[in-house]
């Protein structure tokens, strides 16, 4: 890349120069440096090639002469000023004159003053930023933060009922501050603030209240941020609708309240902020209760429950009186009397049902008894039949089937006896 400083020909910046001259900037010695014309003429054909820049700032400075005016121009948002000439053909072309503190835009180019060595912003046209231009910018950004979701309800914080202290960012010593102080202390006679004085208006506003925003935030013993300000201009409130301040105000984690000028005016702070007050006095109304309203809430309250106890004791008397009056709670050893002869009945009849039920069992075993006595064996052998049995217990039916002396236990009805059987004799005839 060229130097800037390098001579575009050194040989026909200046024909006298010896051909010894360095060729660039870079080249210059102590023992052989550039003739100062030859630096102012590098200056001038390189400022030259500068095209004319179209630049927007305030007025501050505002000199007529006779064939022009010097003015310095200051940037909206940063301390950077810069001088212009405007010459009296383009001042001429306006149709008001301009004033200081107006916003412009102009078309600006650089110039060399080669004999001085002096730069100039040579001013070619020049033009007032109207206030409907200011509009339709902010308009702009409206729709483009809105789009974003900025404003959007759900992203707001809630207010806290009754904050401990509140954050108040404000002029130096302005009605704003007087007036929300003043009505909340009216309101909540213990309420405290965290004042941040700042400028409000002009180069600073933004980065002031943007950085006393961050340090409110940042406290956690501050509930809520409040940013005031008192009416004023389009061009007064303007750092109240710049991006920057209003994308701070959207990521802070504490609620911030909008009190800025009057109902009508409405910078983008107030789309963005938590709440929107319409004024200062406002927003002391709203960010603190009223201590009367709530003492009076309070004893409404209190006068309320009192009624509602009295009426459910009240209630809750008639009906144990009501309870009371019946008979059976007049003379309660009536109902015990009562149950207790039920009980008394009941069981008697109990007792003679289960005797009953025992005699007829008894008489019925009895039968039985008798039926099986009559049934038993026993009562065969006690009318004088025996029973003859083998050795192992088998009883003898059939003569024929004991063997010659078998060993034989006749049992009688009382006691047993042992035999042997003898041989077997021809059958006597059978009985005809």
């Amino acid at each position: 890349m060229q130097d800037p400083l390098d001579p575009l020909d050194p040989s026909g910046a200046d024909e006298k120069a010896p051909t010894s001259l360095p060729k660039t900037a870079a080249e210059t010695t102590p023992e052989n440096p550039w003739p100062l014309q030859l630096l102012s003429k590098n200056l001038k054909t390189y400022i030259d090639r500068a095209p004319a820049t179209w630049v927007e700032g305030q007025i501050i400075e505002l000199n007529k002469r006779a064939n022009a005016s010097y003015i310095t121009l200051r940037d909206v948002d940063a301390e950077i000023s810069l001088s212009l000439t405007v010459w009296s053909t383009v001042m001429n072309r306006l149709e008001l004159p301009l004033e200081r503190g107006a916003r412009v835009v102009a078309q600006v180019k650089p110039d060399f003053w080669v004999k001085t060595g002096r730069l100039s912003m040579q001013t070619r046209d020049i033009r007032p930023v109207g206030i409907g231009d200011l509009l339709a910018r902010i308009e702009r950004l409206r729709q483009s933060l809105a789009a974003e979701g900025l404003f959007r309800e759900d992203r707001k914080l809630p207010l806290p009922l009754l904050p401990g202290r509140i954050g108040l960012i404000t002029g130096r010593n302005s009605d704003a501050m007087k007036d929300v102080m003043k009505n909340a202390a009216l309101r909540w006679p213990a309420v405290a603030f965290e004042v941040r004085e700042v400028a409000v208006q002009g180069v600073n506003a933004v980065a002031e209240v943007t950085r006393a925003l961050a340090q409110l935030d940042a406290m956690p013993e501050v509930d809520v941020i409040v940013i005031a300000r008192g009416g004023g201009s389009l061009e007064d409130l303007l750092p109240f609708s710049h991006e920057d301040l209003v994308r701070a105000v959207s990521a802070a984690s504490t609620p911030v309240v909008s009190a800025i000028g009057h109902e009508a005016d409405r910078p983008l702070l107030d789309e963005v902020a938590d709440l929107r007050a319409s004024t200062p006095t406002d927003a002391a109304k709203r960010i603190v209760p009223d201590v009367g309203e709530e003492l009076h809430r309070i004893a409404a309250a209190r006068a309320q429950l009192r009624r509602i106890v009295e009426l459910t004791v009240g209630r809750e008397k008639e009906r144990l009186n009501h309870i009371r009056s019946r008979p059976v709670m007049a003379a309660p050893q009536t109902m015990i009397d009562g149950r207790a002869q039920d009980v008394s009945r009941l069981r008697e009849r109990a007792l003679s049902c289960m005797v009953s039920e025992v005699r007829r069992d008894t008489d019925r075993i009895s039968h039985l008894r008798a039926q099986v006595r009559a049934l038993s064996p026993q009562n065969t052998l006690d009318r004088g039949y025996a029973v003859v049995q083998l050795a192992d217990g088998a009883v003898v039916r059939n003569a024929a089937a004991v063997p010659d002396a078998a060993q034989l236990r006749i049992r009688v009805a009382v006691g047993e006896l042992a035999a042997t059987a003898a041989p077997r004799t021809a059958e006597p005839p059978a009985r005809e």
